[in-house]
């Protein structure tokens, strides 16, 4: 089973694993590059704005 907590900050953060282990509920922490998850969002809205290069196979490696 699988529950997604999303704490609003890192204080909200610690209370809720305060709490998990308090009550000995196994728990992982994903972490991740917040500044590569922008890159990644930027890239989505470029995208369905149509703002995108065509690259031919020759080229692609260059």
């Amino acid at each position: 089973m699988t529950i997604t907590i999303k704490p609003k900050n890192k204080k909200e953060s610690e209370k809720i694993k305060a709490i998990l282990k308090a009550i000995e509920v196994d728990f992982v922490e994903d972490t991740y590059d917040k500044d590569f998850v922008k890159k990644i969002q930027k890239s989505r809205l470029e995208i369905e704005q149509g703002d995108t290069k065509k690259i031919g196979l020759a080229n692609l490696w260059k």
